[in-house]
């Protein structure tokens, strides 16, 4: 809360309410498209980065104080619970997560371990030194969804295709959800240790949902992303579901009991407004791609997801994905510097 008592332009959107100003913040927005950030990692790995409160504050702070974006979002990684839980898992660079055994039997699932409360504690520290230098700018906590947690944890590193995932999830349905039930269980964990600690948000993030059909999320996911949602409902802070390629999912992702939509940059926000009932607002959804274009490109897309945007409740404006690595930050901030400078139907 600022000191006229108006809710921050973010919160205020994710409640589809009034806004002071179009608020817009960015997937990724801190990592490797910026200079600082890359000075900051210097010799250090991502997971130690992630678990030092001080490095992993001063990351999530540095996109805010560069761009004037209305939010930080924590600085972390999906498989970080993984880690505190004492599951063997590096992050490779150019490869990503890497496990040391994947987890694809009854027996495999059976030995995951209890995530002791106080593994928690370097997350906690990162997210109360985040909010204290934030002051008045909201901190999204994150996580990632059940489903994308245990893809990683059945693959082994990143397989887009997620072949070991699909099978067990249909050879072996009971193992397939005591293993989204165990994952459930440490991604709330998780995000509750953030909103504790000062978190004003949350947004699951299930990045390799969109590779299932409709009848595949419900049978085998929804149950689990809704249980995480529900868990941390007592915590009155917005809950966001954002996930890639989710277009035919999108009914499904809120049924799972989200209070906001992040919808990826394969459908229009107005076309997605629909099909989620003009019921909740939505957060999106530019092409990263375009990014890299020249300006007026880039503008009139904008320009054109800030008015596909206002069909629905409230509207966030952000990317349909990540940063990429290589974007220009002043073309990052020129944008935030454009979508705040365009007049809406919904401001206070």
């Amino acid at each position: 809360m600022s000191v006229t008592t108006a809710p921050a332009p973010l919160l205020a959107a994710y409640r589809g309410r009034p806004v002071s100003r179009r608020p817009v913040w960015f997937m990724r927005q801190a990592g490797r498209s910026l200079p600082e950030y890359r000075a900051l990692r210097e010799g250090t790995s991502m997971l130690q980065a992630c678990l030092t409160p001080e490095l992993a504050a001063e990351i999530t702070c540095q996109p805010v104080r560069r761009h004037d974006v209305d939010a930080g979002i924590f600085f972390s990684d999906i498989v970080v619970p993984l880690r505190l839980a004492g599951v063997a898992v590096e992050i490779v660079p150019g490869v990503g997560p890497v496990l040391e055994s994947p987890v694809r039997t009854a027996a495999d699932v059976a030995a995951l371990p209890a995530l002791d409360p106080d593994a928690l504690a370097p997350v906690r520290a990162g997210v109360a030194l985040s909010v204290a230098e934030l002051g008045a700018v909201p901190l999204i906590g994150f996580a990632g969804a059940p489903f994308t947690l245990a893809s990683y944890l059945v693959e082994g590193r990143p397989n887009r295709a997620l072949p070991a995932t699909r099978a067990l999830m249909a050879a072996d349905p009971a193992t397939w959800h005591r293993l989204l039930a165990w994952v459930a269980g440490l991604t709330t964990a998780f995000l509750r240790a953030q909103v504790e600690a000062g978190a004003a948000a949350i947004q699951l993030f299930d990045s390799w949902v969109g590779r299932l059909s409709p009848d595949e999320y419900r049978t085998a996911v929804q149950g689990h992303s809704a249980a995480v949602f529900a868990a941390v409902a007592d915590l009155g802070v917005p809950r966001v579901h954002f996930g890639t390629a989710t277009r035919e999912l999108l009914p499904d992702l809120l049924a799972a009991g989200a209070d906001v939509i992040g919808v990826a940059s394969d459908i229009g926000l107005d076309e997605a407004n629909d099909l989620l009932g003009g019921t909740v607002p939505v957060q999106g959804n530019l092409d990263p791609a375009l990014l890299s274009t020249d300006w007026p490109t880039l503008a009139a897309a904008a320009r054109e997801v800030v008015r596909r945007g206002a069909t629905a409740p409230g509207h966030v404006f952000n990317l349909g994905h990540g940063v990429p690595p290589d974007t220009d930050p002043d073309t990052l901030t020129r944008l935030v510097e454009l979508v705040h400078s365009i007049p809406s139907a919904q401001e206070s």
